[in-house]
């Protein structure tokens, strides 16, 4: 493996913990409506579950591309209505930008901070600019730049997605290596050219998650945290 010049990552679910972050959001609003007999987490896992069908008519082109604090607060409405809950719409913008406000796994930044003593270092994620840009400023992530689908106009794992960010930071594709938790995005990637990182999240979806465990092909790095990540590529 030839070192990189930069590091990219997915966000949600390997950089940041949105599962508990959404709950701990949702419990404030779901015990002021006196649904406290609702799961937060149930909501938070009902609310994820509809960011990849959002996607899709974008993916395949018969939606523009559309930032994905819209298609959150889409879903969010969609999902209120599941459960036939009446949000004044000041909470529902408030509950909206939960997803600005998710917390970092405890290793993240420690581990981003010896990374970027090396390689550029961004993310590569579905979220738009100004989430992204929150998130970061909230849990003192020192990211490089913000990229992602808002700068490339594509979600992953549309190739531009990827190839898009190669060609914003001048690199080539094999340049370039994504770190994800998700053996799907780092596929993807691949295809691209992309060298690849697994880190493993095995409670990012629960204590009974049951996919991406473990690294699922020979990808270039497989490190427990970024930690482990930053030791592998010589930080």
């Amino acid at each position: 493996m030839s070192a990189p010049k930069a590091v990219v990552f997915d966000v949600f679910g390997t950089v940041v913990d949105w599962r508990n972050s959404i709950a701990r959001e949702a419990a404030e609003v779901l015990t002021e409506v006196g649904r406290a007999d609702i799961d937060p987490h149930a909501f938070a896992d009902a609310w994820r579950a509809k960011y990849q069908p959002s996607m899709a008519p974008i993916r395949d082109g018969s939606r523009p591309y559309t930032r994905l604090d819209v298609l959150h607060r889409e879903n969010l409405d969609a999902l209120l209505a599941d459960y036939g809950i009446d949000l004044p719409e000041e909470r529902r913008v408030w509950l909206n930008t939960a997803w600005h406000r998710l917390d970092p796994w405890p290793d993240v930044v420690a581990g981003l901070t010896r990374l970027k003593t090396r390689y550029i270092i961004a993310p590569l994620s579905n979220g738009n600019i100004a989430l992204m840009l929150n998130l970061a400023k909230r849990a003192g992530i020192p990211w490089d730049a913000i990229l992602g689908a808002e700068v490339a106009q594509a979600y992953k794992p549309s190739p531009q997605a990827y190839l898009r960010t190669a060609e914003v930071l001048g690199l080539a594709p094999n340049e370039v290596m994504l770190g994800a938790a998700h053996n799907s995005d780092l596929a993807a990637a691949r295809k691209c050219g992309l060298q690849t990182g697994f880190v493993a999240r095995p409670t990012e979806y629960g204590p009974s998650q049951k996919k991406d465990l473990s690294a699922e092909q020979e990808w270039e790095v497989v490190a427990p945290d970024f930690g482990g990540l930053a030791k592998a590529l010589g930080c």
